[in-house]
């Protein structure tokens, strides 16, 4: 499939809408207007939003086109709407976290470290995207919000736990966003909707507050483009006291580089993880993806790293953490959140202090493996996920053997772990007319080079996948 031509502002990229802006051949309120007018046209179908403000997004979109006027830009972003995932704190917007347990009084007095730089960009935030409860599993649905469905079907999940994000960038509702990601929530909605994602190093896009889930807990940019996720990352990185794991402020963009390629790379193409199984069709669509890596001068190997599945050491430290969240909220809250979390906090609520630096050290062990496979590959290529979406109405596919999220994500949650950057990039559409995602993970620290791949596959695929802004079927997702 060719890529279209955008037919209209919301089909384009961030990259497209700013060299339009820079010609004068349209403005950001032009932009704003498309936006909104998709939102209002699908979201009642998809349910990406939890909250859109048009009032607040027409004002910034004005005052943007008075600064492109004159020449007075602020930053990458200005003008570029943008949506936000309800994880992140937003002054003047509630932050419900998708959960019945938070009201709606406030004080809603802080922005969160991204979106603050976004705002500083002059970006245009039109409003916040859908999470499940507390963002704690792999599709996007919740007792407060409903389920989120798929851009290229709103039968189908759009995965999670930042599917509206993903959902929002793939129907034209903003070109790109931001997201959390502690077990693979970036990825899996880019996977299952055809978009782009990275999950940059721990400490590079600095969070405030601190998430419950510790250092598993990552953010990264949502994009329709490889260029735009490193535009993006340009905005939210910086150093922010407010985090005290919080990496240095780079020292140039992350557009630098990107268009390098891969000649000479040496890459570790892992079929399986080693322990495995993927779809046949998703299985062939990523081989094909690293053919054309190969092609383009890569030096690819088939190797896995070596490392048993982690899912039970992971597991303590997740549900640890959920337990945290909710602790908040009274001992009465677990009887009132999603029935899987509840399920998953009960499993573990008798795990020690000494289960818990238990599931570290395998962690630890984890990070020192990924480690040493670095120093003899540049990069590891995954899938991103073993499967395409599925019923947006279920915890996981029909007779699968597990509800529970991890057990359909192995690709994602070790990288977590690890606190390695690691992107996903559609490489295809599988017979069921959905897309199917490429993972790229790097060294740690190595955000650069893994976007410098992705965009490398990109221009080598031909950018031929569809990116739908108009869902391609109408059945409600609510």
């Amino acid at each position: 499939m060719d890529r279209r031509t955008p037919s209209s502002l919301a089909e384009m990229t961030a990259t497209e809408l700013l060299a339009g802006y820079r010609a004068g051949d349209f403005s950001p309120v032009d932009a704003t207007e498309a936006v909104l007018e998709q939102i209002a046209r699908h979201d009642d179908v998809l349910n990406a939003f939890v909250l859109v403000d048009p009032e607040s997004a027409r004002t910034s979109a004005e005052a943007s086109a008075r600064r492109w006027q004159a020449g007075e830009t602020l930053g990458p972003g200005d003008g570029l709407p943008t949506s936000i995932k309800d994880m992140f704190l937003t002054k003047g917007w509630p932050t419900y976290k998708g959960s019945t347990l938070i009201g709606e009084d406030g004080p809603w007095d802080v922005d969160a470290p991204c979106v603050a730089r976004l705002k500083e960009t002059g970006a245009v935030l039109v409003g916040k995207t859908t999470t499940p409860e507390f963002a704690w599993k792999g599709t996007t649905d919740s007792i407060r919000c409903g389920a989120t469905g798929n851009p290229w079907d709103p039968s189908t999940t759009a995965g999670g736990s930042s599917g509206g994000a993903s959902a929002a960038v793939g129907a034209g509702m903003a070109p790109w966003a931001v997201g959390t990601d502690a077990g693979g929530s970036v990825r899996i909605p880019a996977s299952f909707t055809g978009t782009v994602a990275l999950k940059a190093t721990y400490g590079q896009v600095p969070m405030f507050p601190a998430s419950p889930f510790g250092t598993l807990a990552h953010a990264g940019p949502m994009t329709r483009s490889v260029t735009d996720a490193a535009m993006l990352m340009d905005v939210i990185t910086g150093f922010d006291s407010r985090d005290w794991a919080a990496l240095p402020t780079p020292t140039s963009s992350y557009l630098e580089g990107l268009e390098d390629g891969v000649a000479g790379l040496r890459i570790a193409y892992s079929r399986n993880l080693g322990f495995v199984e993927n779809d046949p069709e998703v299985e062939r669509l990523v081989t094909d993806a690293v053919s054309l890596l190969e092609r383009a001068g890569a030096v690819v190997e088939e190797v896995d790293p070596g490392f048993e599945d982690p899912v039970e050491a992971f597991h303590v430290l997740w549900f640890s953490g959920a337990a945290k969240v909710l602790e908040a909220f009274g001992p009465d809250a677990v009887d009132q959140v999603d029935p899987g979390l509840r399920a998953g906090i009960r499993r573990y609520a008798e795990a020690s202090a000494l289960d818990y630096l238990g599931a570290t050290a395998v962690r630890m062990d984890l990070g020192v493996r990924m480690g040493a496979f670095h120093e003899n590959y540049d990069l590891l290529v995954t899938p991103t996920m073993p499967i395409t979406a599925f019923d947006h109405s279920r915890q996981a596919p029909e007779g699968w053997p597990s509800d529970l999220w991890t057990s359909w994500t192995p690709y994602t949650y070790p990288f977590n772990m690890t606190q390695q950057p690691a992107a996903s990039v559609p490489c295809g559409v599988a017979s069921d007319g959905l897309p199917v995602g490429l993972q790229i993970v790097g060294a740690r620290t190595q955000d650069r080079l893994v976007l410098r791949a992705a965009r490398a596959f990109e221009k080598a695929s031909g950018e031929q996948f569809i990116r739908p802004v108009e869902p391609m079927a109408r059945t409600s997702a609510v």
